[in-house]
C-alpha cells in the first residue's frame, strides 16, 4: 500500500527540472557514443570474444581472489582448490552464454565438462606453483600468491581461450 504522504509530493523546482534533463542529455550522449562499441563487441568473430573472454576471465578472477582470501585460514591449497572451483564453475556458464553465444547450443553440463576439464589444467598448474613458491621461497603473502597464480592463469588463459573457441564452443559442434 502506498503511505498517502507519497502521493502528495510537491512538483520538482525548476533547477532540480534542468539537472534532472541535464543528467538525462549526459547518459544519452554516452550510450551514443558507446553505442559503436557495444555492437562490435556483440559479434562473433575471435577478436569480441577474446575482449569478452578477458572480461569474464576479470570477473572470475575477482571472484577466485575473494574466495582465496576469505578462506585462507583454511590453507593455500584448499582456498586454492575452493576458489578455482567456484570461479571455473561461473566462468564457464559465463563464456557459454555471453563470449562465445552459445547458449542454445551447448548444454550447461557440456560446458561444465568440458570447460572443467580445461580448468583443471589450470588448477594443477596453480597448486604446482603455489607448492613450488612454498618450497623454494617459503611463505610469501597473500599478495604475491596472487600475483603468482594470476601470471600462470593468465598463460593458461590464452590456450583456454584457444581450446573453447575450436573445441567446446565451436558454431559446427551439435550439442544436445
Amino acid at each position: 500500500m502506498t503511505c498517502p504522504s507519497l502521493l502528495r509530493r510537491p512538483a520538482l523546482s525548476g533547477v532540480a527540472r534542468e539537472h534532472r534533463d541535464d543528467v538525462t542529455t549526459v547518459l544519452q550522449r554516452g550510450r551514443q557514443l558507446l553505442a559503436p562499441l557495444r555492437a562490435r563487441l556483440h559479434q562473433d568473430d575471435a577478436g569480441a570474444q577474446f575482449v569478452r573472454f578477458v572480461v569474464v576471465g576479470g570477473v572470475s578472477s575477482a571472484l577466485y581472489a575473494v574466495m582465496f582470501i576469505a578462506l585462507g585460514g583454511l590453507g593455500d591449497q584448499t582456498a586454492n582448490l575452493v576458489g578455482a572451483i567456484t570461479s571455473t564453475l561461473v566462468a564457464n556458464e559465463m563464456h557459454r552464454r555471453l563470449t562465445f553465444h552459445a547458449g542454445q547450443q551447448v548444454s550447461f553440463l557440456t560446458a561444465q565438462w568440458e570447460g572443467g576439464g580445461l580448468a583443471a589444467i589450470g588448477l594443477v598448474a596453480t597448486s604446482l606453483a603455489l607448492a613450488g613458491v612454498h618450497t623454494l621461497v617459503g611463505d610469501v603473502g597473500t599478495v604475491a600468491q596472487l600475483g603468482l597464480i594470476a601470471a600462470v592463469t593468465g598463460a593458461i588463459g590464452l590456450v583456454r581461450f584457444i581450446a573453447l573457441r575450436s573445441w567446446v564452443f565451436t558454431s559446427s559442434a551439435s550439442r544436445p
